[in-house]
């Protein structure tokens, strides 16, 4: 194998350096193109103290990489021999695969080879699921791109960077939290650093389907029970004249599009005799869609959702939301979870609840768990991490914030499951927040008119046992949801006796209620961090939600105990948030089975 020496002779590795590949936008349903893996075992480096990008006289340089060395002349600098360093698999997070940085924020950087051979032609792309949050990328030496968020999928066109042969990627990744990020300085999760989702080279024509979106235009059905479904393309250039085919085979129906000169399409057909999804009925069709000889295949299902004064209505039916709330957490012990297993997991368990719903909290959470979600008839509201004190004021906070919002759109505006948007967790009113999140709703909503706009909002005014919820957001959101602790921030001996008053003719999802307990801790019912006092908890938060006028929804806080640095307390927090209903090791806690009878009686 031919080494990779970084050195200032060979690479370009200066951070403004002009980019060399063509940033595009989120090509989507990746797994179903022509993708190799580049999953696996990759070489780091921890760089402390940046010294990657430094060179003897410690300023910016245009190549060069070196560690632990300060060399006094040029012809000393030391050339690092990346295949020497060690390993960690990808998708993965450095906190648990080394232990030496479990609590590490700054920069890894990561390095990998794969042979490639031309094929025509056609392009090259680079997909990245997520590397968590910061990614300067290399090929070949060569400056690719650069991203910032660290929950959404990103590529790149490679082609013209990569040769035939042995090729090597290389990714500076940072995780340092910055106060103009989003998220922000503050949050209650662990910031897993790394390349903690799929990397995978995309083999597509020189022109392809970029995106597309296959749902039903409206809740009418007629007589004959045809059903209006709309179906949109665009491709990756704007090319006229391009014919698209979708097909539905078990429908015997087939559809052709032709591409205006913007290289997008959109058509409205009739359909009969469709199933449509539900959580009892997780109905999905086999689609495909064609351009020239390319084929896209995907599972879609058909439903509709609605907010009709304080009712949910799914497929026209009211509908009742038996939710909790997810973090993306490996379900057996901390690490971030990347698998269709680890999703399958996690939502089995939602399902022994009783559940219909889950809330992704509090960013996108992997494609993976969203389409398993799908398939085992699980609703989902999906957010991104505009998590409370963010920079309201800063132009680049807020366009860092409708990026991922984007791109969580694009990603998954085919999936039936999910039927909301969060834009926000718990932010402090004011003025500057009102209009940065009133532009999220509105951007929301020109994307994708045919879901639900929702955030979590936070109770400003009680007293006693007086709860009233007042925020300005409540015109731009579908659907009113607010956090709630009683009993636990706010400790009330009787939950049971708070009256609420939400002023808005719009369906009312309590988004977090709960409190937290040590598995396998004993005691009184007034004793904190027992699980007899969560279980008094959740019984007496029962009784108080049944009193909710409009109450459409619970996703209770939180599926599982997961780690947080804000958590401290040594021998029962340990790291960890223990509001869990399952421990970080996936074992029952007895208010598991409050929350569970409630449900049933739903």
């Amino acid at each position: 194998m031919k080494k990779v020496l970084l050195s200032l002779a060979a690479l370009c590795f200066a951070p403004s350096a002009a980019t060399l590949a063509d940033e595009l936008p989120q090509v989507a349903n990746v797994l179903a193109r022509r993708i190799t893996s580049l999953n696996g075992s990759w070489n780091y480096i921890v760089d402390v103290q940046e010294e990657g990008y430094y060179d003897y006289r410690m300023k910016p340089m245009r190549g060069g990489f070196f560690l632990n060395a300060k060399p006094q002349r040029p012809e000393d600098l030391i050339e690092y021999d990346f295949d020497k360093a060690p390993t960690m698999q990808v998708p993965g997070d450095w906190n648990t695969q080394d232990e030496r940085l479990f609590f590490y924020e700054g920069t890894v950087w990561f390095k990998r080879s794969f042979d490639w051979h031309p094929n025509g032609d056609r392009r090259t792309l680079l997909y990245f699921g997520a590397v968590n949050y910061e990614a300067h990328v290399y090929v070949n030496g060569r400056l690719a791109g650069h991203h910032v968020g660290g929950f959404t999928p990103f590529n790149y066109d490679v082609t013209d960077l990569l040769h035939e042969g042995e090729n090597f990627v290389i990714l500076k990744v940072d995780n340092k939290r910055r106060a103009e990020n989003v998220p922000t300085l503050i949050f209650d999760w662990w910031n897993y650093g790394g390349i903690t989702r799929d990397v995978l080279l995309v083999d597509v024509a020189p022109t392809y389907v970029e995106n597309y979106c296959l749902g039903l235009a409206s809740a009418e059905v007629d007589r004959r029970g045809n059903r209006p479904v709309t179906f949109s393309v665009k491709l990756n250039r704007a090319e006229a004249g391009r014919q698209v085919v979708l097909s539905i085979p078990e429908l015997k129906l087939q559809q052709v599009v032709t591409t205006g000169s913007d290289g997008t399409a959109t058509l409205t057909f009739n359909a009969r005799k469709l199933q449509l999804w539900s959580p009892a009925s997780p109905k999905l069709y086999d689609v495909e869609i064609r351009l020239d000889e390319e084929v896209l295949r995907d599972e879609i299902g058909f439903r509709t959702i609605q907010a009709r004064g304080k009712q949910l209505l799914l497929n026209g039916e009211p509908i009742f939301l038996k939710g909790i709330s997810i973090h993306e957490e490996k379900p057996h012990g901390g690490g971030r979870a990347n698998s269709t297993d680890d999703a399958h997991t996690l939502l089995s368990w939602a399902k022994e609840l009783g559940c219909n719903f889950v809330r992704l909290a509090h960013y996108p959470h992997n494609e993976y768990a969203v389409r398993e979600a799908e398939r085992m008839g699980i609703l989902v509201w999906s957010e991104i991490p505009v998590y409370w004190t963010i920079a309201w004021t800063n132009p680049d906070t807020y366009q860092n914030a409708e990026h991922q919002l984007t791109d969580m759109i694009l990603r998954d505006q085919n999936r039936a499951n999910v039927i909301i948007w969060s834009i926000a967790n718990e932010t402090p009113h004011s003025p500057e927040r009102d209009q940065f999140l009133g532009r999220l709703a509105k951007h929301a909503r020109s994307l994708d008119a045919s879901r639900l706009i929702s955030m979590a909002m936070e109770v400003t005014s009680a007293s006693n046992f007086q709860n009233r919820l007042q925020d300005n957001m409540s015109q731009y959101v579908d659907v009113v949801s607010f956090n709630q602790y009683i009993g636990w921030y706010r400790d009330v001996n009787d939950a049971a006796k708070m009256s609420w008053e939400i002023p808005y003719d719009k369906p009312v999802i309590v988004s977090e209620f709960g409190g937290g307990a040590k598995y396998g801790l004993h005691g009184e019912k007034n004793q904190r961090w027992t699980e007899e006092f969560q279980e008094n908890l959740y019984r007496e938060n029962c009784a108080m939600l049944d009193k909710i006028d409009g109450l459409a929804g619970t996703s209770p806080w939180i599926l599982k105990d997961f780690r947080s640095p804000r958590r401290v307390l040594n021998g029962v927090q340990d790291y960890y948030n223990r509001k869990g209903l399952f421990s970080d090791r996936g074992e029952k806690k007895k208010a598991f089975y409050v929350l569970k009878e409630w449900y049933e009686k739903k």
